[in-house]
């Protein structure tokens, strides 16, 4: 047996743009509609969402029979779910509050068996060999995970071409709601200096030639990202995906009028 090819790796490594979707709903029936949606990446949520180990395993299985590619988010780049998440198949993972170089390498470390880094030695019992059953798992598995990195404060603004260099890194991805918050403009992910940030470190992780990523539910906003170079862009949540369309549906029938307590380019 093979190991499955991580197409999202892939598709980065090529250059090609990839368009995603935030799935915070932690339900594995709601991300199997989502996976038939035609979106090239699904981001399982368990920073901000009500996420763990067990549920991601479901949505990761309710995936696997579809041309989409999940990326999961653990609450924080520790080492042991790192290891959790790798052991239950999940190829592609987003490590968020990564600020320095240091933080970089031990997150890549995390993800690598020894000698080349700390993941534990658990295939026998694990999804992600299919329990032993894919040929050379252990030598081979580094070649298909995927290691993107958050950098969304000023100190990971500060160390980002440094971040971005680090062997292993595949990507990094800019978080519009932390880093307003760090640089002093909470609940203002849209503002100017916030995109102007964003647009600058977009280029400035090109340039290590590595992968750029961020979070734009705001069309406009959006399209300024792409025009910088992102490669990698969720353009929405499937929690404002469904309080819109609901909140929009039942105004239309009532009467009422819609407001949505949300600043541009936010969640």
């Amino acid at each position: 047996m093979k190991n499955p090819e991580n197409a999202f790796k892939r598709e980065l490594t090529s250059g090609k743009r990839q368009f995603g979707l935030w799935a915070a709903l932690a339900d594995a029936y709601v991300i199997e509609i989502l996976a038939t949606s035609g979106f090239d990446w699904l981001l399982i949520d368990n920073e901000h969402a009500p996420n763990d180990v067990r549920s991601t395993l479901g949505q990761l299985q309710a995936i696997a029979p579809y041309d989409i590619s999940p990326v999961v988010r653990p609450v924080t780049a520790d080492a042991a779910l790192i290891k959790q998440f790798l052991d239950i198949g999940a190829q592609t993972l987003l490590l968020p509050m990564i600020d320095t170089e240091a933080q970089a390498k031990a997150a890549v470390a995390a993800t690598r068996y020894p000698p080349h880094g700390i993941r534990g030695v658990g295939s026998a019992l694990a999804r992600a060999s299919r329990w032993n059953k894919v040929d050379g798992y252990l030598g081979g598995a580094a070649d298909e995970i995927c290691v993107l990195v958050q950098v969304e404060t000023v100190t990971g603004l500060a160390n980002l071409s440094a971040i971005a260099k680090v062997e292993g890194v595949d990507g990094v991805f800019f978080g519009p709601s932390d880093l307003s918050a760090s640089m002093g403009l909470l609940g203002k992910p849209g503002d100017d200096k916030v995109r102007q940030a964003i647009c600058s470190g977009i280029r400035e992780v090109l340039a290590a030639g590595k992968a750029a990523g961020v979070l734009a539910p705001d069309r406009a906003i959006a399209q300024e990202y792409i025009d910088a170079g992102a490669t990698f862009i969720a353009v929405g949540t499937d929690v404002g995906l469904l309080n819109a369309g609901a909140t929009q549906l039942a105004a239309a029938w009532k009467g009422t009028t819609t407001t949505q307590n949300r600043e541009r380019g936010g969640y």
